[in-house]
């Protein structure tokens, strides 16, 4: 006989089943764990990803992922979800669906891979962000965290560009090591 536990856990898995469901329905695009700690939102998809390869299969992916797993972030290396801010046709996701996005997936963390990101977070976040007492943060400015609806959120600004650059790649590598794993309790 299932524990009342077990039966709670098994209906909360279903229900966000069937809202990843709905959200694909609905044209979003999604990568990863559905029950991660930290999102990876992208805006800028590779051709590759516009072309129909998993979000995040890339270069820019796996350099994101090695950086979570790395001992100085210490994230388990199942522990990440991405979602694009435009369908695999270049519609960009408007405010609400975004905001729906992120609350189905429910992150500790949300990570802005680049600026188009940071402008959809903007779009989606407006009165939140413009209640944040410093001016750059509530720009959602590159590297800056801020608290939003109960997450962090860090723009990159640029993930995917930085990685020719050695010195870019040490500012985002600076910017992911302000984002360590929360641990418990929150």
């Amino acid at each position: 006989m299932a524990s009342e536990r077990d039966i709670r856990r098994t209906a909360y898995v279903s229900k966000v089943a069937a809202e990843v469901a709905r959200l694909e329905n609905a044209g979003v695009v999604l990568a990863g764990n559905a029950f991660s700690s930290v999102c990876f939102l992208k805006g800028d998809l590779s051709a590759e990803e516009r072309g129909g390869a998993a979000l995040l299969s890339g270069r820019d992916g796996d350099a994101l992922r090695a950086s979570l797993v790395a001992p100085a972030l210490g994230y388990e290396p199942e522990d990440w979800c991405a979602a694009a801010t435009a369908r695999r046709d270049g519609t960009l996701l408007d405010a609400r669906l975004l905001r729906q996005v992120v609350a189905v997936l429910d992150p500790v963390t949300l990570i802005a891979c680049d600026e188009s990101a940071a402008h959809a977070v903007r779009e989606a976040y407006p009165d939140e962000l413009a209640s944040l007492p410093d001016i750059q943060a509530a720009e959602l400015g590159p590297g800056y965290v801020v608290q939003v609806k109960g997450m962090r959120v860090l723009n990159l600004g640029g993930f995917a560009a930085a990685l020719d650059d050695p010195h870019r790649k040490q500012v985002m590598w600076a910017y992911l090591k302000q984002v360590p794993p929360q641990g418990e309790p929150y």
